[in-house]
């Protein structure tokens, strides 16, 4: 397997009844809960994982997100989820993210993270231990 670049990440899941509604169809807000798993994980692919963050008085929060659900995924379906790091500034970074079923695109979105003082829940400039996520792009 090769090295992933520091920018980008793509986790694959299985959909499961927990997923789905009654029709058996994924549930438009479990698409998001796909991304943030996403970018946990990429988080944790560069060595950084969400409670030294909390730890170290740094919390990253969703500001903004947009999203477009094209196709439905299904129960059984194996998906894949990317998570690409198109922006960074001083204490926000935004992702392109997708959802893809083979080919397929079922849903893409743009997700807006802030980075937060955990004290004042204030906007902050990203911490030492995030230097990484600041030349990811």
């Amino acid at each position: 397997m090769s090295v992933p670049a520091k920018d980008s990440y793509r986790l694959p899941i299985r959909v499961y009844m927990e997923d789905t509604d009654a029709g058996g169809i994924v549930y438009y807000v479990n698409y998001l809960k796909f991304m943030e798993r996403a970018r946990s994980e990429w988080l944790r692919q560069l060595g950084l994982n969400q409670q030294t963050l909390l730890d170290e008085g740094t919390q990253l929060v969703v500001y903004r997100l947009a999203c477009h659900y094209a196709k439905p995924a299904c129960l059984d379906d194996a998906l894949e989820i990317s998570a690409h790091v198109s922006d960074v500034g001083r204490c926000r970074m935004t992702f392109e993210q997708q959802v893809w079923r083979g080919e397929e695109l079922l849903c893409s979105a743009t997700v807006e993270i802030a980075c937060l003082s955990t004290e004042r829940l204030r906007p902050k400039a990203w911490p030492a231990s995030l230097n990484v996520l600041t030349r990811a792009s």
